[in-house]
C-alpha cells in the first residue's frame, strides 16, 4: 500500500481566475441556432460565445426590459 499523500503544502493554481459552474438550462431553438451560426463564422464554440455574451451583460450591468401586453 502506498503512503498517504501530503496535501498540506498545496498551492492554488495561479492561472485559474474563477472556476466555472456547470449548469443545465433549456434554450429556444432560434437562440441556439443564432449562436451556432456565430460559432461557425468566428470559430469559437457556441457555449463560449453564450458565456462571453452573458459576461458582457454582467460587466455592462445590463437589465432586461420587459413589456407585457395587456
Amino acid at each position: 500500500m502506498k503512503n498517504p499523500y501530503d496535501f498540506s503544502k498545496l498551492v492554488k493554481n495561479p492561472y485559474l481566475r474563477k472556476p466555472k459552474q456547470q449548469l443545465t438550462t433549456s434554450l429556444d431553438v432560434d437562440a441556439i441556432d443564432y449562436f451556432l451560426t456565430l460559432a461557425g463564422q468566428s470559430g469559437i464554440p457556441y457555449q463560449s460565445l453564450i458565456n462571453l455574451y452573458l459576461q458582457d451583460c454582467v460587466a455592462e450591468k445590463k437589465t432586461l426590459r420587459l413589456e407585457w401586453a395587456s
